[in-house]
């Protein structure tokens, strides 16, 4: 027979109310009594039915975590390891996540279920997701935080990545190889972590003094895969656009780019090195492996999953952004110092 409430009571020799407060976390209650109430649910095997404390709290203990189906896959599992961060952050306030993945697109989609049914306390969004979705997010005056995307407009509190400066240490680390001629390779620049790291490699390139033009970019990808990356390098390739170097804008396209280079029968890093961005495990099963820009992905899940819940706990207020630092992890894929040649 499930305990009750009024049995856990009973057990610590307190009122139902005391109980209920502890486990609510609610009001004062001392020292002494909070641990002969969590001693009696312990020896009870008590565990409060989540619809009954809601009733009382007038919460869900759910969160959400909303992204776009592109993202969440096996070719690209930088938000799969975002997702794991707040699953496991999540546990340690007591909460559920709820996850589901909608279609990328600018025409009708659905509203996933549990915004319709108001299931959450609070909402994750992650990468690209229609700009309805958010505005609808709002509508219900939910808490929201973003992770890995931001908005120009609204007060939305967001968890990014350092790609300016990430991007700038892969980028550096090849000139410091001695490239001369280094090339880069990205998806759709409608995505802010994509158009800054661009705009990181053009920027390093120039307080370099090095040559940038469109012939050594190609950001044209829908998406940032590695049949992208592939289709990419091969352009470039094909041009005969003279690089020696190849900075991919993440590590999927960088392995892309590698199986490019090989079927060209070119030879990595001897003939071109490759860098990439996020360091899942591709970048370290990858032959050879890939040099990249270490991105803390479990940990931009987990602090989004504690700021959101202290916006929950008004111990926050929307608008807060949070930049995580990277840093680069040098692998075989650039490991040999190259010799420019004058052309």
């Amino acid at each position: 027979m499930n305990k009750t409430i009024r049995d856990v009571a009973q057990r610590a020799g307190v009122a139902v109310s005391t109980v209920s407060l502890v486990i609510n976390r609610k009001g004062r209650v001392s020292k002494e009594t909070e641990q002969k109430v969590l001693k009696a649910i312990e020896e009870l095997n008590y565990h409060p039915q989540r619809v009954a404390r809601g009733l009382v709290t007038k919460r869900s203990g759910n969160l959400g975590f909303i992204l776009s189906s592109d993202h969440f896959s096996q070719a690209e599992p930088f938000y799969t390891k975002i997702f794991l961060g707040t699953e496991f952050e999540a546990r340690s306030h007591d909460y559920y996540i709820l996850l589901t993945t909608i279609e990328k697109q600018t025409g009708s989609f659905a509203i996933p279920r549990f915004l319709l049914e108001r299931n959450v306390d609070g909402v994750i969004l992650a990468g690209t997701v229609p700009r309805k979705i958010i505005e609808y997010v709002g509508s219900r005056n939910l808490p929201l935080v973003l992770v890995d995307y931001s908005l120009s407009r609204g007060n939305f509190s967001a968890v990014l990545i350092d790609n300016v400066g990430g991007i700038s240490q892969a980028t550096q680390h090849l000139i410091d190889l001695g490239h001369r001629r280094i090339a880069f390779i990205g998806g759709d620049m409608s995505h802010p972590s994509m158009k800054e790291r661009c705009q990181g490699f053009r920027q390093t390139m120039e307080e370099n003094r090095l040559p940038v033009n469109a012939q050594s970019i190609c950001c044209d990808q829908p998406l940032t895969g590695p049949a992208e990356g592939f289709a990419a390098a091969n352009r470039l390739l094909a041009a005969k656009t003279k690089f020696t170097a190849l900075v991919g804008a993440n590590d999927a396209m960088a392995v892309g780019a590698l199986r490019a280079c090989r079927d060209q029968k070119l030879r990595i890093p001897e003939d071109i090195a490759i860098t990439g961005f996020d360091d899942v495990e591709t970048a370290i099963t990858a032959r050879p492996t890939l040099t990249t820009v270490q991105v803390p992905k479990e940990e931009m899940g987990a602090l989004a999953v504690r700021h959101l819940v202290n916006i929950i706990n008004g111990k926050a207020t929307m608008g807060t952004k949070m930049i995580v630092p990277v840093k680069l992890v040098c692998r075989e894929s650039t490991s040999c110092r190259v010799r420019e040649t004058s052309e």
